[in-house]
């Protein structure tokens, strides 16, 4: 893979700084005044995050669960707000707002109950548990970094909810690019995904214009590349096999191919959907991946498709996103 030119990454970055603008400023002259999303089947109470056969999703920026042999059907809402969410043996994680302009990593508990709050810089970008409960990641698109000709980076942290140890930012974590130590301001990262052990990772990591998979180890605080055009890593059930959103020709102004890395063979796989997704996919099994994306006017749906390439497509959610099984 080359690296992006000027005029591309350029391109990229202030589309970015626009549309997340627009975002921020949209959230602002709302949030005082859009009404509550009404509850349903049960109400609030009904919203858990305990294991089971539903799927997790946000609905008009609401904390919201389906059942999964109807995912289309009747929804619960709570009145919990989320701009991102994700669960895992009955851990969840929420990136909300605290005011208008500013957001919080809230930990959640299977009820729903706020068990610790993070404030965070930025925008709310992507959000994980690990398969355990106890690991918690997060990333936030922030402004003012003095490299980045946009103003906008990104801010990536960890919080071991068991010991209460947080990462404020993965930029602090030592390197190895390519077999040798690396160093560089530039050096941004974004969607964590964890293994089994809950001290290695997954994660994107940015520098000098070129994006890189990289598996990190959080007890010794180190990342180590392995793969370029590898972003948005999520881990399957099996930790053998990363879905991903990959550059299309290694230019994101050309869009993005959801795809699957065999972590043994390093080979990729394009899924079925040829549409442009620019998500961090979540498993719902061992076979199968889900992902947001959005229509013309902007409204979100939740779509799945194989892992293996095979298939088609299939709408799983309607005016959702953020999905994640309850596992």
């Amino acid at each position: 893979m080359t690296a992006m030119s000027t005029r591309a990454k350029l391109a990229v970055v202030v589309a970015s700084a626009v549309l997340l603008g627009a975002v921020a400023a949209g959230y602002a002259a709302t949030a005082a005044e859009a009404p509550a999303t009404p509850l349903q089947a049960g109400g609030e109470q009904a919203v858990t995050l305990a294991p089971g056969p539903r799927l997790l999703a946000i609905t008009d920026r609401h904390v919201s669960t389906v059942a999964t042999t109807d995912p289309a059907g009747p929804r619960t809402v709570a009145g919990l707000e989320c701009l991102r969410v994700y669960a895992a043996a009955g851990t969840g994680v929420c990136l909300k707002p605290d005011t208008a302009w500013s957001y919080q990593v809230v930990v959640l508990d299977a009820a729903l109950r706020q068990t610790r709050a993070v404030s965070v810089p930025g925008l709310p970008n992507r959000a994980r548990v690990s398969a355990s409960g106890r690991m918690v990641s997060w990333t936030t698109f922030v402004g003012g970094d003095s490299y980045t000709s946009s103003g906008f980076s990104t801010r990536t942290g960890i919080l071991d909810t068991r010991t209460g140890v947080t990462v404020a930012s993965l930029e602090e974590f030592a390197i190895t690019r390519d077999g040798r130590g690396y160093r560089n301001a530039d050096v941004n990262y974004w969607g964590v995904t964890f293994t089994a052990d809950d001290n290695r990772f997954y994660a994107t990591m940015a520098t000098g214009g070129r994006r890189y998979l990289v598996r990190g180890d959080l007890a010794a605080r180190t990342v180590e590349t392995l793969k370029e055009n590898v972003e948005c890593p999520s881990l399957s059930p099996d930790g053998t096999r990363l879905a991903f959103k990959e550059a299309i020709d290694a230019d994101p102004t050309k869009g993005w191919r959801l795809s699957v890395l065999d972590l043994v063979s390093m080979r990729v796989t394009a899924t079925a959907e040829t549409r442009s997704v620019d998500d961090q996919a979540a498993w719902l099994d061992g076979g199968t991946v889900a992902y947001t994306l959005r229509r013309d006017d902007g409204q979100p749906d939740v779509w799945s498709v194989p892992a293996d390439g095979s298939g088609t497509a299939t709408l799983v959610i309607p005016g959702a996103e953020s999905p994640s099984p309850l596992t």
